[in-house]
């Protein structure tokens, strides 16, 4: 986990600003009308940084982020037509047995690794597309979807640092600090969000974006994903913006 975080967060150096940066398939169109999606249960962290810059987890904040982007998920995917299933436990897919969900889980978290370290990291492969995504969960992912009959499946991670009132104190310091010469380490409040997207009749990965923002002053960030419009702002902006690969973008702009 600590590796792919650290390719991810290479996306740009954030200043209280919002940034995301996406991959489709070359031939990626985003799910419209009558499509089935699982949701596995987000990968959600919150926690709290202290004056000296370590985070502290909080179990309570996570769980309420959890619910909070669950209900976001609910209502953001209810308006594209879709049939939506969040499974909640490992053991809640219809079709699917606990342990087949973790191993999938596992081999999907192997994929976006890669991803993020040759996509975001700058690892380029020289048998990969510079452009659009080449990656696949192969054909553990398509007998998935024959059994539960999904068409996608769709997994999340979301992370979320709130900066305790001492370590506040010392950001507020810090950028005082600047006007005379002397800038105060920062590193305080902050999110980091990335989600993909798998085609469970190829069982290809056709869809990948990451959300992160950075703020060194207390009310410069974004939402805060414990509260229900935070992780409305945060799922919106992750997986709103869906953008359909080149190749079907341009067949789609012939069209047009």
């Amino acid at each position: 986990m600590r590796r792919l975080l650290l390719a991810l967060t290479a996306v740009s150096s954030l200043g209280g600003c919002v940034q995301t940066k996406q991959y489709a398939d070359l031939r990626f169109t985003p799910p419209q009308g009558d499509y089935r999606l699982l949701v596995l249960r987000p990968d959600v962290s919150v926690g709290s940084v202290t004056t000296g810059g370590v985070v502290e987890q909080r179990a309570d904040w996570t769980e309420a982020a959890r619910t909070a982007i669950v209900t976001a998920l609910r209502n953001q995917q209810g308006g594209r037509g879709g049939q939506l299933f969040i499974a909640e436990r490992r053991n809640s897919v219809p079709g699917a047995d606990a342990e087949t969900v973790a191993e999938l889980e596992r081999l999907n978290f192997a994929v976006d690794q890669a991803i993020a370290e040759h996509k975001y990291g700058g690892q380029y492969l020289p048998t990969k597309r510079r452009m659009g995504l080449d990656y696949t969960l192969g054909e553990d992912a398509i007998a998935f979807g024959r059994k539960t009959g999904f068409d996608y499946m769709l997994f999340l991670h979301a992370e979320d640092q709130v900066a305790s009132s001492g370590r506040v104190a010392m950001q507020i310091l810090g950028v005082a600090g600047c006007f005379i010469g002397f800038c105060a380490p920062s590193g305080g409040s902050g999110q980091l969000a990335y989600a993909s997207l798998v085609n469970l009749r190829s069982g290809e990965v056709v869809w990948f974006n990451v959300l992160q923002t950075g703020s060194q002053i207390p009310g410069m960030g974004f939402g805060d994903i414990r509260t229900q419009a935070g992780a409305d702002q945060m799922v919106e902006r992750l997986l709103g913006r869906m953008k359909p690969g080149r190749e079907a973008a341009r067949t789609t702009g012939a069209r047009q």
